[in-house]
């Protein structure tokens, strides 16, 4: 008698955690269950990871310090996507005269999806980018063209200026 009431408390223990497994997905008890709306519809809510990609190598971000004279490279999505812009803050002026350089033509990489940025002239402005002497702690940025939306938000891309390369850097 003894061995059967144990018998008797295991299966219903058993019972009881099948039972768990099965019915918390879908009354939305379980961690990755869709959440249900009001209406009984699935919500459109996204999961998001809170971890941000790395800009660059810690090394990265030397080497352009000292090799390049400049800091803080940025590589946004601006204007819904069409346009993407890259920034950077100028540290040395004589080694970051290559950056602002007119003779240059800029262009942006994504190897994802296979294009090539430029940036845009347009035909009272002129080009989407400054041009000027850099000065020591001021910030530069140029925009380029995003038609079509190809490079995204997560992107690693490749802006080229010369022979300045930023290699890698994530499209924020």
């Amino acid at each position: 008698m003894f061995t059967s009431r144990r018998f008797r408390c295991r299966s219903i223990l058993c019972a009881g955690i099948v039972a768990a497994f099965v019915l918390a997905p879908s009354i939305g008890l379980a961690p990755g269950a869709a959440a249900q709306s009001p209406a009984g519809g699935a919500s459109t809510r996204a999961v998001t990871s809170p971890y941000r990609p790395n800009r660059f190598a810690g090394r990265a971000g030397q080497y352009y310090r000292l090799v390049w004279g400049v800091d803080s490279l940025a590589v946004r999505w601006a204007e819904s996507g069409e346009i993407i812009k890259f920034t950077y803050q100028v540290l040395d002026p004589d080694k970051a005269k290559t950056l602002n350089d007119k003779k240059y033509e800029p262009s942006l990489m994504d190897p994802r999806a296979g294009v090539k940025l430029l940036v845009p002239s347009l035909e009272k402005v002129g080009k989407l980018r400054q041009s000027s002497t850099p000065q020591v702690g001021k910030s530069y940025w140029m925009a380029f063209s995003n038609k079509g939306r190809l490079v995204k938000r997560g992107d690693r891309v490749d802006v080229v200026i010369g022979s300045f390369r930023a290699q890698g850097l994530v499209v924020e």
